[in-house]
């Protein structure tokens, strides 16, 4: 194999890999905490409820593997950007 070959291949996973992490880091924003169906492992889901001081808003994150499924942990992150409905 090439030097140039080995690089074009190299940069190729550099790019996909960069693109699936950004896509997977992205948070999504929804109402209720019952609205969150099969969280996965590292995804992080903003819950509007309003449980959270002002500026702020729920962040629950799926935390780790047990036998049952993914663990859930939430906690109160600062909000940006304006108020979604």
């Amino acid at each position: 194999m090439s030097l140039v070959t080995t690089l074009g291949r190299a940069a190729r996973l550099s790019l996909l890999i960069s693109t699936t992490l950004a896509s997977t880091a992205s948070a999504t924003t929804v109402g209720r905490d019952q609205d969150i169906v099969d969280l996965k492992l590292g995804q992080r889901v903003l819950v509007d409820d309003g449980t959270c001081p002002a500026g702020q808003v729920k962040e629950v994150r799926g935390s780790k593997m047990t036998d049952k499924g993914v663990v859930r942990t939430s906690s109160c992150v600062a909000r940006f950007g304006p108020k979604s409905k």
